[in-house]
C-alpha cells in the first residue's frame, strides 16, 4: 500500500471520528479511537512508538515518542487543542527527519471543522 493510499485513509478515519465525538477530548481518547478505527480498515497501527535519536555519534533512546505510525510509512501527530502553533510543525517535521519517513499528518480533533484541523507534513 503506497503513502497516498494510507493517507486517504487516515483523513477519511479522522473526519468519521470528528463526526461521531467532537473535539474536546483528551489527545489519548482521540489516539486509542484513531487506532482502532484504521486497524478497522485493515492498517496495521502501533502508538506511542520510541523513536531513537543519534547526536555526536551516541544513540539516545530517549528522543521522541510518536503517537501513532501507520503501515510503517506514516506519522500522525494527534492534537486536541484551540490552535496548533507554528512550533508544533517545525517540531513535527524534525520528528518526521528523525524517524526517516517521508509523509505525516497532524490532526488537531480541537478544531472546530476537522478539515481546518489536519495538516499534511511532507520531509524531503
Amino acid at each position: 500500500m503506497t503513502e497516498n493510499e494510507i493517507a486517504k485513509i487516515i483523513v477519511d478515519a479522522a473526519f468519521h471520528i470528528h463526526k461521531k465525538l467532537g473535539s474536546g477530548l483528551l489527545e489519548s481518547v482521540y489516539e486509542v479511537v484513531l487506532a482502532h478505527e484504521l486497524n478497522k480498515r485493515g492498517l496495521r497501527v502501533v502508538r506511542q512508538v520510541p523513536v531513537a535519536i543519534d547526536f555526536d555519534g551516541i544513540r539516545f533512546d530517549e528522543g521522541f515518542r510518536a503517537d501513532t505510525i501507520v503501515e510503517d510509512k506514516v506519522i500522525v501527530e494527534l492534537k486536541s487543542v484551540e490552535k496548533v502553533l507554528t512550533v508544533h510543525k517545525k517540531q513535527f517535521l524534525t520528528y518526521l527527519r528523525l524517524a526517516d519517513r517521508r509523509l505525516g499528518f497532524s490532526i488537531n480533533f480541537g478544531s472546530e471543522l476537522i478539515r481546518d484541523g489536519i495538516s499534511t507534513v511532507v520531509n524531503d
